[in-house]
């Protein structure tokens, strides 16, 4: 058997922040405001932010598309990550989160960018769709409500081109999609997602054990 993943400890998470991650000081500022809120655990990680970055960038991508913008962490690093006359939609249903977010997006410049639709993400993404945005982004983040992953995949399947790269957060789930005694929906959800992407023709797929994993689908021609 290959050798596993291993648990990294906080003293390595440091480490490795420390020599590889470049996070612009707004990015710091909002992640530690974000930190004081209940709902801090929803936010990704510093390395995330880098990896998704990188992601944006080696795909030329001008076009993004992210569904759950909590308090703009993701979005700032994937507007920062845009070209000039890039454009991001982004998508949640809480007004007070986003309006941290904009907070940012304003004072870093890149709030012309961003196109924010409050509202249900399933609808807002079939409202897309209706008016002629299939195969029109290069770039999905997937990060909110688990219940309804295999919905918002489904849709970025045609939202995103051929060639384009969908990104899923939290796919291991701390690791309870591995512990069969947890049948909470939320775990259901994710584990029904993981094994349609394994078996689906449509995507070539990887899960990143970074963060708490992410799903990597680049969209089939």
């Amino acid at each position: 058997m290959a050798s596993s993943n291993f648990q990294l400890s906080d003293e390595i998470v440091e480490y490795l922040r420390r020599v590889s991650v470049r996070e612009p000081d707004i990015l710091v500022r909002l992640r530690e405001e974000t930190q004081e809120l209940d709902s801090a655990p929803m936010q990704i990680s510093p390395e995330q932010s880098a990896f998704l970055s990188m992601l944006i960038s080696l795909l030329d991508a001008s076009r993004a598309l992210e569904v759950g913008v909590f308090t703009g962490y993701s979005s700032l690093v994937t507007a920062l990550a845009l070209p000039d006359d890039g454009h991001l939609t982004a998508c949640d249903i809480s007004e007070a989160w986003t309006n941290i977010a904009q907070r940012y997006w304003r004072e870093a410049g890149v709030a012309e960018k961003i196109d924010l639709k409050l509202g249900p993400a399933i609808a807002t993404l079939g409202s897309l769709l209706g008016n002629g945005a299939a195969k029109s982004y290069d770039f999905a983040f997937i990060d909110a409500d688990k219940e309804n992953y295999v919905g918002y995949y489904e849709r970025a399947l045609e939202l995103v081109r051929p060639g384009g790269l969908i990104a899923i957060d939290n796919v291991p789930w701390s690791g309870r999609v591995a512990d069969p005694s947890d049948t909470e929906s939320s775990t259901e959800a994710i584990r029904a997602l993981n094994e349609q992407v394994a078996q689906d023709s449509r995507v070539n797929a990887c899960i990143v054990p970074i963060g708490d994993g992410l799903t990597l689908a680049r969209v089939n021609g």
